[in-house]
């Protein structure tokens, strides 16, 4: 089954996979410690500023698609979360770094992907990075990842990640990616959410008027 995840969900994902391989210590994750992962300014592209609501919704996506699971430890009350990638795509660790960089940090050349992930996974050298991006792009019945086109300038292609849809490369040369419904409906909620706000902040005027003169 392909999968399309939101650029949400695709940050909340790369956080547990690198979480996981970085500092197995402190996995799963908290909520607060997932928010901070997604929200951190190093290793990110773009930088956000998620709230807790905003993560947890992401949760229940990826839970729903058998991509995450909440795990409630004995004698503590704070519920975790922690990655199923390795379960539901059988990962070696280096397929497994490559692909939480990508979700975390958009396309990038194999010479990036090996400095990136040198934390995650030690390669040893571009043409062991190559056959486990290779393995990744020739994933049955879906590929994982793709090669871009080379932009002009550029001496290599970079590579990205297709769990959010197909790549699409735009004139200037940064890449889009087309998604589905998931992204609209989520923006419709917010507006929809913002409606009732105001509609509750003008009766709150109207009750207030009389009393401020």
């Amino acid at each position: 089954m392909s999968l399309d995840l939101d650029p949400i969900e695709a940050r909340v994902l790369g956080c547990l996979a690198e979480k996981d391989m970085a500092t197995p210590e402190y996995y799963p994750l908290s909520l607060n410690a997932l928010v901070n992962a997604c929200n951190q300014k190093s290793n990110r592209d773009p930088v956000v500023a998620y709230d807790d609501a905003t993560v947890r919704e992401a949760l229940n996506s990826l839970r729903d698609q058998g991509l995450a699971v909440f795990i409630s430890e004995a004698g503590s009350r704070v519920e975790k979360y922690r990655h199923r990638l390795s379960e539901r795509f059988n990962f070696t660790r280096g397929e497994l770094a490559l692909l939480s960089v990508l979700l975390l940090r958009g396309p990038q050349t194999p010479g990036e992907l090996r400095q990136r992930t040198e934390r995650l996974h030690d390669f040893g050298d571009l043409d062991t990075l190559h056959y486990s991006l290779d393995r990744l792009a020739a994933r049955e019945p879906d590929p994982l990842v793709k090669q871009l086109d080379r932009v002009p300038g550029m001496k290599e292609s970079r590579w990205a990640h297709l769990l959010s849809g197909e790549p699409r490369l735009s004139a200037g040369g940064t890449v889009a990616t087309v998604h589905t419904s998931a992204l609209h409906e989520r923006v419709e909620q917010l507006e929809r959410e913002v409606a009732a706000l105001r509609q509750d902040l003008s009766e709150l005027r109207d009750k207030l008027s009389p009393l401020l003169g």
